[in-house]
């Protein structure tokens, strides 16, 4: 017990640098916290103690504002970075030197029983805000972007962002150390903006342009009407009698 608390807290100095003293990490890391009491519930959700399992994690989401079913299944070296908002259902199973961030939801898309939840893989690195959903498995050394919404299998080494989540990139060259390096992912949505940018401005111009044409238009028929009361047999004649 005391080894897995003892890597535990190596493991938050591995992957935080703002980590000073092993007693922030033992009284100031809710992630550390979560999991010291899902182990604890965790213990008593295999040995049928279901609702006492669950009041054990009820307390831990109290403390921490994670939420970590008793019944999910996790490995060694899980790391949960801020935090606050991660929820992890009861049949996901997670894979050794796996990084989450805060907001990250690993969850079920219906109401069936039974393997609802998703695997995931060793060394993948789950971004804030990212939902994966189903039960389907995210392989080894897989990344997934901020904000994304996965909900179909994820390649091992693979890359994933956007919603729905797809894959940029695939098979990339692997690295003995867990990179947790997720800011220079490619943002879809901001290509999606640039686009949309691009083709307003192409319309306005456009308006632009038939504004002018109906401007112009109108200057002509103007001067047209006016150079016709002038043309007027009637108008002629008053101008002749004037004369």
């Amino acid at each position: 017990m005391f080894e897995r608390i003892k890597r535990d807290i190596q493991v938050v100095f591995e992957r935080d640098p703002a980590a000073r003293s092993v007693w922030e990490v033992l009284l100031a890391y809710p992630g550390f916290h979560a999991l010291q009491v899902h182990r604890v519930a965790h213990w008593l959700y295999r040995h049928r103690r279901y609702v006492v399992a669950r009041l054990v994690s009820h307390l831990g989401r109290w403390l921490t504002g994670i939420e970590i079913h008793p019944g999910a299944r996790l490995g060694e070296g899980l790391f949960i970075d801020h935090g606050m908002g991660v929820v992890i259902g009861e049949t996901a199973e997670v894979g050794d030197n796996v990084t989450l961030y805060q907001g990250v939801v690993l969850g079920g898309t219906g109401k069936e029983r039974g393997k609802r939840h998703p695997t995931i893989g060793d060394n993948v690195v789950i971004a804030a805000g990212a939902k994966v959903l189903g039960s389907f498995r995210v392989g080894d050394g897989a990344k997934i972007g901020a904000g994304a919404v996965v909900l179909r299998e994820v390649p091992p080494h693979s890359t994933v962002v956007g919603v729905p989540g797809r894959v940029v990139m695939e098979r990339g060259k692997r690295v003995d150390s867990i990179d947790l390096d997720h800011a220079s992912l490619p943002d879809p949505v901001e290509k999606g903006f640039r686009v949309l940018q691009h083709r307003i401005e192409e319309l306005e111009a456009r308006i632009r342009e038939l504004e002018k044409g109906l401007w112009d238009g109108e200057i002509a028929a103007t001067r047209g009407g006016q150079a016709g009361a002038h043309t007027d047999p009637q108008y002629a004649h008053r101008e002749e009698g004037t004369a």
